[in-house]
């Protein structure tokens, strides 16, 4: 731990005991009014709302490095379109679209899913390990992958889908679980403009690779120029992110926690929305390039259409943390999931420039807002702050599952003839199921806030 770390949890181990030793009169009075109860006395002092410095200086600078983790980590996996584009087309032409998505799927999904492990670990303290060496095993595949030739399709999988999905995989979760220790009214105010990173980086990402891979500039220079500039992101970003708290002195094992968690129906319900949801919610972003090209849409329009739906999934990522307080997390995420269900199943009717962009946006933005409320979910549902990395793991890994079968499952029903109905009624069937689970979720968390009725004897 650093010394500027240390010296701020120092500060906060300070606060607390001066809280407890001279707390507000409002904690020194006891029930009914009694002096001396002693069960009183033996409930421990609330944690005081200064604990959570609502940001602070060191705060906004963990959430300025978990933005670039994001822009360097979900952002490129979200920009996956670029290549299945160029293997298909270019680079890996002797495999079927289907095997190709693999790639991406897998990198998916251990984006995603190696929260399971990571997520664990985090809660136990070895936040720097998990930034540090995710940021190296990360940077270190990217460069492996500018060295991988044409049609060795087991070089880029192992490259870009094991070692990249490993490498952010293991930042992801710790990036985002952090920010509990410096937010708690802003918290998903803070989270919302972390995943707008991702965002971001799903714009910057395809403009990038789609101005060099299909250039002069070739395959190897031009993944290389990309490794450059996420290793110099994530080197700042490994440099910026500190935790404040010290780890729980107790945490749950997976058994015990699985119990635990198996007995809360709202989790149930949100774990099963967020698997069967992402079975379906990666068929755009892997498959709107190639399927404008498909359609004869210009080159130059379809590389942009990723960029454009990217685009405004940023807007969507920044909206939920101005109206998540009002509106609620549970409501918007339901709706959002909804509206991008709706929108997959009108990329049936996918034909014309018009449509492209109509689809993009709208996708786009609510996909954004989905991606945005994955974490402040998380949290709502996350009663005691020390369970929130096995909870966000535990939920993550069975969303990662949804990816990794989803988009090979797209590309089987697209076959070689490129029929794009087949694919699209499948995503949108299982991402409605997935918009099912949230709104039952959302009821469910409805039913808990209520305040109970009092019983009313004759």
């Amino acid at each position: 731990m650093s010394a500027s770390a240390a010296q701020t949890l120092a500060d906060d181990e300070r606060s607390v005991r001066t809280f407890k030793a001279d707390p507000p009169p409002c904690l020194n009075e006891k029930s009914g009014g009694k002096e001396g109860d002693e069960a009183t006395e033996r409930e421990p002092a609330p944690i005081p709302p200064q604990v959570f410095q609502e940001g602070g200086w060191r705060g906004w600078v963990t959430v300025l490095g978990a933005f670039m983790v994001q822009f360097c980590g979900f952002g490129y996996t979200s920009s996956f379109g670029v290549y299945q584009a160029f293997y298909t087309q270019e680079y890996i032409t002797n495999q079927s679209p289907s095997a190709i998505s693999w790639i991406g799927s897998v990198n998916t999904f251990l984006v995603i899913g190696f929260g399971l492990v990571s997520g664990r670990l985090y809660d136990r303290g070895y936040f720097y390990y998990l930034t540090i060496g995710g940021s190296l095993l990360y940077s270190f595949s990217l460069f492996m992958l500018s060295l991988a030739k044409p049609n060795n399709f087991y070089q880029v999988f192992l490259a870009q889908g094991i070692g990249m999905g490993l490498g952010a995989g293991t930042v992801y979760i710790p990036s985002v679980a952090v920010l509990s220790h410096y937010f708690h009214k802003r918290r998903a105010l803070a989270m919302t403009i972390v995943a707008s990173g991702s965002s971001l980086g799903s714009v910057i990402h395809p403009i990038m690779l789609n101005n060099t891979l299909f250039s002069p500039l070739g395959f190897g220079n031009s993944v290389r120029a990309s490794a450059g500039l996420v290793s110099g992101m994530l080197l700042i970003a490994c440099s910026l992110m500190h935790p404040r708290l010290p780890p729980p002195q107790q945490t749950l094992g997976f058994a015990q926690a699985a119990r635990k968690f198996v007995r809360d129906p709202a989790y149930v319900f949100a774990t099963m929305g967020l698997s069967i949801f992402t079975v379906g919610y990666y068929f755009p972003y892997f498959y709107l390039q190639l399927d404008a090209t498909k359609h004869g849409l210009s080159t130059t329009f379809s590389f942009y259409s990723l960029v454009i739906m990217n685009g405004a999934s940023f807007f969507g990522r920044l909206s939920p943390g101005f109206f998540a307080r009002r509106l609620g997390i549970t409501n918007m995420i339901s709706f959002a999931t909804f509206a991008c269900s709706i929108m997959i199943f009108a990329m049936i009717g996918l034909k014309s420039v018009a449509s492209v962009v109509i689809i993009a946006i709208l996708f786009g933005f609510f996909a954004g807002v989905y991606i945005a409320l994955m974490a402040p979910l998380m949290v709502v549902l996350t009663e005691d702050l020390s369970e929130l990395g096995i909870r966000m793991g535990i939920a993550f890994a069975f969303s990662g599952l949804g990816s990794l079968i989803g988009t090979p499952i797209s590309g089987a029903l697209l076959t070689d003839k490129y029929i794009w109905w087949r694919p699209a009624l499948f995503s949108g069937i299982t991402t409605m199921a997935g918009a099912l689970s949230f709104f039952s979720m959302a009821i469910m968390v409805h039913r808990r806030s209520r305040p109970a009725q009092p019983v009313l004897k004759a």
